[in-house]
């Protein structure tokens, strides 16, 4: 495993992150392909075998579950000092006023919720889900701010949103000398590279660290094409992403394909060489459900793909509608 900082931070990290939303209880949440805590906990101490040390949540994963899952599984397998826990908040975890958001009632009480679950004081980044609407930005920046002066969190990042939100919310903090978000979540793969119009440039620019998610486009770009499988019937994300410029997006899955016979190894792995060579891209978000699709991506780290290659995978893209910052 390599370690890369997290941006322009002293934070190590490995350089991919096992994403945990495939980890909850079936029943607690709208996704019915994700893993039970018997089947979770193998794959969490796969992953700190092959030495990944960076894990990411959310509180909306399960509606909790993952964060149970993931903290009691770290707890068990991991020095806590050695790992670095990620945690989202901003989608609805209660009925009623006050029930999701970025507020600041919210934001407090949804880390001391977040935190409980996991069983740890802290958590080493805390990353709004989303753009809020309908709360003043600077409300909850300095939300955020409190959180990490109180010791709950020691980075802050954000996830999906325009690169405008992101540059607004950057300014709000450099203007009041709030914690500064050091991180972004956001959408990138072959199969979706709008970011690389605006978010990416801006991230390069104030050197901040992209960990994007989705980044085999739920499993599109290294199957395939007509290949059913249970979260692809049911996942409904993944159509409302994808769907849309499926005929364009085969011919890129197509190369993905192409590029891994001719280097003889798995189509997982070209998928995420591609994002790792990507300046600005610290930590790709890896989500799996089984041990053989985990082992499948180290390979990844080590494969570097030549300047024809990034071009051949590339040069069929054209422009998508943009999902995921909305």
């Amino acid at each position: 495993m390599e370690y890369v900082k997290l941006g322009n931070t002293g934070l190590d990290v490995s350089r991919l992150c096992l994403g945990c939303m495939s980890f909850g209880e079936v029943g607690r949440w709208n996704h019915p392909w994700i893993l039970d805590e018997e089947n979770s906990r193998p794959i969490i101490k796969k992953a700190l075998d092959l030495g990944i040390n960076f894990f990411d949540t959310a509180n909306i994963y399960s509606t909790g579950a993952s964060e149970e899952i993931v903290g009691r599984a770290l707890k068990d397998y991991a020095n806590r000092d050695e790992v670095v826990i990620a945690s989202k908040v901003f989608f609805r975890m209660q009925p009623g006023p006050n029930g999701a958001g970025l507020s600041r009632k919210a934001i407090m009480k949804e880390i001391d919720n977040t935190l409980t679950r996991l069983g740890t004081d802290y958590v080493d980044l805390y990353q709004i889900h989303r753009w809020d609407y309908n709360t003043p930005i600077e409300e909850t920046m300095e939300a955020l701010h409190d959180v990490v002066k109180a010791g709950k969190a020691r980075y802050i990042g954000a996830s999906a949103m325009y690169a405008w939100q992101f540059q607004k919310a950057l300014h709000v903090a450099e203007q009041n000398g709030w914690t500064r978000f050091v991180a972004m979540q956001n959408h990138l793969n072959l199969m979706y590279r709008e970011e690389e119009r605006e978010m990416m440039p801006l991230l390069r620019a104030e050197k901040i660290g992209a960990i994007p998610y989705s980044p085999l486009a739920s499993g599109r770009l290294v199957r395939d094409w007509n290949t059913v499988t249970h979260r692809s019937q049911t996942d409904e994300a993944q159509k409302m992403k994808y769907d849309a410029s499926a005929e364009q997006d085969r011919l890129i899955a197509e190369r993905v394909a192409a590029v891994a016979e001719r280097r003889g190894v798995p189509r997982v792995q070209v998928a995420l060489a591609w994002l790792l060579q990507k300046e600005a891209v610290s930590s790709p978000i890896i989500g799996v459900t089984s041990m053989a699709q985990l082992e499948e991506t180290i390979g990844s780290i080590e494969l570097t793909l030549t300047p024809e290659e990034i071009n051949y995978l590339e040069e069929l893209y054209v422009p998508h509608r943009v999902v995921g910052a909305l």
